[in-house]
C-alpha cells in the first residue's frame, strides 16, 4: 500500500519573491516563539509551542522557487513517540502563473497512520491555508 505524504497548496495574488520571503518569515505566520535563523542554506531554527518544539535545518534554498526543511530534533509532548517528526522533510515549491503564485507544501513523512497525523494535518491546514494565506493577501498572519 502506498502512503501519501501530507500536501497542501494555496494560490495568492503576489509574486514569487513575496511568497518566498513570507514563508521564511516564520514568526509572521507559524510561531512567534522562534529562535535561530531561517534565511540561508544550513540555517537552523526552533519553533516552540510550550512543551512541544521542532528544530529545523534549511537544507535546500532556490530563491523564489524552492525551500527545503529537515527536522533535526523535536519533542511532541502529546504523543507516545515524542520524536515522530525527527528526520522528516518539508518541501515548499513556489511557481507563478497568470499574475498569481502557487505555493505547494509537502511534509514528507507525515502520512496517515502515524500518531500525530490527524492533529498535524489540521494544524498545517490552518497555518498554511489561513495564516500564511492571510499574511500574503492581507499582510497579517495568525501565528501561534
Amino acid at each position: 500500500m502506498k502512503t501519501q505524504d501530507y500536501t497542501v497548496s494555496i494560490t495568492v495574488p503576489v509574486d514569487t519573491e513575496a511568497a518566498y520571503h513570507a514563508i521564511n518569515n516564520i514568526k509572521a505566520w507559524w510561531c512567534t516563539h522562534f529562535e535561530g535563523q531561517s534565511e540561508k542554506l544550513n540555517d537552523v531554527f526552533t519553533v516552540d509551542f510550550g512543551e512541544t518544539y521542532i528544530t529545523i535545518q534549511l537544507v535546500e534554498l532556490e530563491p523564489f522557487t524552492k525551500i527545503g526543511w529537515q527536522v533535526i530534533d523535536c519533542h511532541k509532548h502529546w504523543i507516545k513517540n515524542k520524536k515522530e517528526w525527527k528526520d522528516t522533510t518539508m518541501q515548499w515549491e513556489i511557481s507563478a502563473e497568470n499574475n498569481t503564485t502557487t505555493i505547494t507544501f509537502t511534509h514528507l513523512g507525515l502520512v496517515p497512520g502515524i500518531e500525530c497525523y490527524k492533529g498535524c494535518e489540521v494544524a498545517w491546514n490552518e497555518y498554511i491555508t489561513e495564516s500564511l494565506y492571510q499574511l500574503l493577501t492581507d499582510g497579517t498572519g495568525k501565528p501561534s
